[in-house]
Formats: C-alpha cells, sequence, structure tokens
C-alpha cells in the first residue's frame, strides 16, 4: 500500500473512492459537505433517510456518477463532542476493509475538521488504520475470499475551505506507516499455526527482523540457557520435541546513556497446558500464546526503522508447553536464573515460568526498567474483559506515566493494585515460590510471581490475555491477533527517547 497526500476540492480528486467521514449530529461540514453539494444533497439523503445515523463504524456507499472519485463512503465517527483522534485508525480500517473487498484499489480519506492543528497526528492514525484493515485470517487458503488489494491511499489535506498543514500530514503518513507495518508483523506472527512458528521459526524471523532494521540480534539456545541456569524455561520446554530459545534484539540509540529499557514478551509457540492438560475445546487458539512475544520483534523492527534516541532491548522466551514423556509435573521444583525454586503447582501456570528466567537475562543485560507482556492469565478476561489490558507495576511513578503514553495510542489499559498480600500468597511451603495460587486475584498473583525476579528494578507487567486477539470481526479489524501492545510499546520508547539526557539517566524513574 502506498500512500501520499492530496487537496483540492472533491471534483479534483482521481480515486476509485473517496472516504468522507460524519457524526452522530447528522451535521456536514469540511469535506464531507463539499463532496454532498458536487453530489446534488445524495450525503445529505442517506442521512436523513437513515441509512446511517453517524455511529462509529457505520458505512454507506453513494455512488457518484460523472465524478472523477466513482464513489462517495460515507463513515460514521460517532459523537461529535466525544471525538478522539486514535478513533481515526477504525475509521480508516473501515473504508479499506469495505471498499477494498469490493475491488476497489485506490482511496482518498478526506480528513475531519475537529482534527484541527494535529494533522500530524491524524495521517499517523489514517495510515496505521488502513494498514491494519487489510490483514484478513485467511492467509492459508488457497484461493483467499474476497482479498483486501489496496494499492494507493492518498489522504485529502484540505476539508472544504479549510487547508491542513500538508507537511505535517506526510511526516504524520510516515510514522503511521511504520507502525501500522510493525502492528500487522506481530498479527501475522501470531496468526501463524504452530507447526510453521516454532521457537527456532521465531529464532529465525527475529534474525530477519535485525538484518532489515539494523538491530543487534542473539539467541540462547537451551544448552547456554542451562550454563547459565535458566532451568524456569527448560522445566517448560522438557516436555516437548521442539528446542526453546532465549531470542534478544538490541537497539543502541543513545550510546551515552547508561539508561536501558528491556521490552519481555511471552513467547509461548504453543501452549497444551503440559500434564495439566487443557480442555480440547479452542485449544487450537493456543497458538496465540506467543502474541507478548510476537508484540516485542514487531515493536523492535518499528523502534530500528523510527530510530529513537534510547536504548531498547527486547527479549523473547520462546518454548512450546507440551505433555511429553519427560514434561514437568505438578510437584516438580524448578531453579530460575537468579536461584530461586520454584514449586510447580500446575504445568498450566507455564508463562511465569518462561518470563522468569527472561526477567531475570534483562537484568543482567543492563535493563534499568522492564515491561512485559503476556498472554498470562484467564482471570484477567474475567476482570476486565477484552477491552483493556490489565496493568501492574512495582514503581507507581513508572506505571502512571506508562499508562499516560498508552492513552495517545488506540490501545486500552488499566492500573490493577499489586500488595505485598499477593507476594505473601505467591510463597510455597517447600520452595521459594509457588506457580500457581488458585482462583482468587489470578491474574494479580501471577504479577506477584514475577516481581520476584526483577528485583529493585522498576517493572511493568502487561496482562494481554483479554486483548491479544479477537473472536469477534469488526467493521476496521478482521478477528484473530489484534497486535497489542506494539503501539504502546512504541509510544513509550518514543517518549523516553524525549525526555532530557539527565533525566534518563537518572537512577529512579520519571514520568514521560
Amino acid at each position: 500500500m502506498q500512500f501520499h497526500v492530496t487537496s483540492g476540492a472533491p471534483s479534483a480528486l482521481s480515486a476509485g473512492a473517496l472516504v468522507v467521514p460524519v457524526f452522530a449530529d447528522g451535521r456536514l461540514d469540511g469535506a464531507a459537505q463539499a463532496a454532498d453539494s458536487e453530489l446534488g444533497g445524495a450525503i445529505a439523503d442517506v442521512l436523513a433517510s437513515g441509512e446511517i445515523a453517524g455511529k462509529i463504524g457505520e458505512v454507506v456507499l453513494v455512488h457518484a456518477s460523472g465524478q472523477s472519485f466513482k464513489r462517495v463512503l460515507v463513515v460514521g465517527l460517532g459523537k461529535r463532542e466525544k471525538f478522539d483522534i486514535a478513533g481515526l485508525a477504525a475509521y480508516a480500517g473501515a473504508a479499506v476493509r469495505y471498499l477494498g473487498k469490493r475491488k476497489v484499489t485506490s482511496l482518498a480519506i478526506a480528513l475531519p475538521l475537529e482534527i484541527g492543528t494535529h494533522a500530524n497526528r491524524a495521517a499517523a492514525f489514517v495510515a496505521e488504520g488502513a494498514l491494519a484493515g487489510t490483514i484478513d485470517s485467511t492467509t492459508y487458503r488457497t484461493e483467499p475470499e474476497k482479498p483486501i488489494l489496496i494499492d494507493t491511499v492518498a489522504i485529502v489535506a484540505t476539508a472544504g475551505a479549510h487547508e491542513f498543514d500538508r507537511a505535517a500530514i506526510e511526516s504524520g503518513i510516515a510514522h503511521g506507516a511504520i507502525l501500522g507495518e510493525a502492528v500487522n508483523l506481530a498479527r501475522i506472527l501470531a496468526l501463524t499455526p504452530a507447526n510453521d512458528m516454532t521457537p527456532k521459526h521465531l529464532e529465525a524471523k527475529a534474525g530477519e527482523i535485525a538484518k532489515a532494521t539494523g538491530l543487534k540480534f542473539h539467541a540462547l539456545d537451551e544448552a547456554q540457557m542451562l550454563a547459565k541456569g535458566m532451568g524456569s524455561i527448560l522445566g517448560v520446554s522438557r516436555g516437548s520435541d521442539e528446542e526453546a530459545r532465549m531470542i534478544v534484539l538490541e537497539y543502541i540509540g543513545d550510546p551515552s546513556s547508561s539508561e536501558k529499557l528491556a521490552l519481555v514478551g511471552k513467547g509461548l509457540t504453543f501452549d497444551t497446558g503440559g500434564i495439566s492438560i487443557k480442555p480440547a475445546q479452542d485449544m487450537h487458539e493456543m497458538k496465540y500464546d506467543m502474541c507478548g512475544g510476537a508484540g516485542v520483534l514487531a515493536a523492535m523492527s518499528a523502534i530500528g526503522q523510527i530510530k529513537p534516541k534510547v536504548n531498547v532491548i527486547g527479549i523473547v522466551p520462546a518454548s512450546e508447553n507440551m505433555p511429553g514423556s519427560r514434561a514437568m509435573k505438578p510437584g516438580d521444583i524448578l531453579r530460575a536464573m537468579n536461584g530461586k525454586t520454584i514449586e510447580v503447582i500446575n504445568t498450566d501456570a507455564e508463562g511465569r515460568l518462561i518470563l522468569a528466567d527472561a526477567l531475570c537475562y534483562a537484568r543482567e543485560l543492563g535493563a534499568t526498567k522492564i515491561v512485559d507482556a503476556a498472554t498470562l492469565t484467564g482471570a484477567i478476561v474475567v476482570a476486565l474483559g477484552h477491552s483493556a489490558t490489565g496493568t501492574m507495576s512495582n514503581d507507581d511513578a513508572f506505571c502512571e506515566s506508562f499508562l499516560d503514553v498508552a492513552k495517545t495510542t488506540t490501545e486500552k489499559y488499566w492500573h490493577l493494585p499489586l500488595f505485598d498480600e499477593f507476594s505473601t500468597t505467591v510463597k510455597s511451603e517447600i520452595a521459594d515460590l509457588r506457580n500457581s495460587t488458585g482462583r482468587a486475584a489470578g491474574s494479580l498473583t501471577a504479577a506477584a510471581f514475577l516481581k520476584a525476579f526483577v528485583g529493585e528494578t522498576p517493572w511493568i507487567h502487561l496482562d494481554i490475555a483479554g486483548t491479544a486477539y479477537t473472536d469477534n470481526e469488526t467493521a476496521s479489524l478482521a478477528k484473530g491477533p489484534t497486535g497489542y501492545p506494539v503501539r504502546a510499546f512504541v509510544a513509550l520508547v518514543e517518549a523516553m527517547a524525549e525526555q532530557p539526557a539527565h533525566a534518563r539517566n537518572g537512577s529512579t524513574p520519571v514520568a514521560v
């Protein structure tokens, strides 16, 4: 998909379709009003008829006989007073998915007047959303159903008589396209079935990303992990014929800084539950148990292209959890890289086991701040459904700064408490820790378990089990992986890069 900027009255635009926004109040202005005027009131007519009420994601197609743009797609943006620029990602995605499946190959997308002076951010969200709209889950079909084949997207720099900042739009497009491609990379990695996405395959993908973006790359094999005492991840991988890997990508954006952010993502390429085996129903979705790891690799790909002035390492512990003859058993004791012993209560609580060694390794590699992401607990879905990611931390200032940054993206996060009592709950009678404590506060006790492996390092845990993938297609996004938490990861890194050097080198986290 190619992006460019265009301007002028609707009659001057040459595209397979012109996309214009409308709000729920039905008032036409900007590009929608200009297009309506040239179409003799056709858009006003469909609004008056009730074919579209301006709700978010609603679309209606108006044919434009004799016009250079052939069709107008009217897309709802919801209530005008609640408009959020981030909603333009869904606006563009809905247009791409609707028109792309109807053999339209070129679009001109108009911006609402409500973006004000924020043309850069608006264009970035349009580019990101347009790219995200192209992905479907039919990648393994010999004949994919109605493939989306959009070749070009023009963002219109004029809205009626108003002219937006063209340079700002161009800059926004460049950033949004990088982010959109990264989001799609994470989604494609997660969509890939486990027979084609083993830990070694994920390692190879990381190597490709490093080569394409100039990142440093290494991966520990099982012998190297054993030498480092990573008995926690090796306990999980024991039941599989596929060897585990500890995958690392590194970006050095500020060699003069001692600050280093680690992004850590759970990379369970398939999870049967091990000896504590999962029910057969929906087990096929456990190929998505590496969405956190996919998000880390994709975010590092974007960071390598954006080149912010900050140092970042991406770490993905990759393993399968299988019930083979050598599989760990309930009651086994594992020893993690930091020497802590872990009593295995439930072999299906394996994500925290592979993350334990990855968090220790992040500290060994010099991380001064850590954010991990994992499809860790079903309990987070009970708590927050599929609307928000549970966010837990050992450092309130760092966590609040992350949440402030995340609000600028299309992703949603919610801060949950990490009381000292939860750390008491995860203690074992015969070892230092136990990997499962039952149903009560399951997401919070899982986070308390992870906390034992970060020491005093400022750390945030993101439980993306409810947001990493969806069973329902929307107007703007196919069912399947969503790309969480790529957008928030990149936004955090960029925000940290904007801090003064003395703040980034400080011993305590500062707001970003």
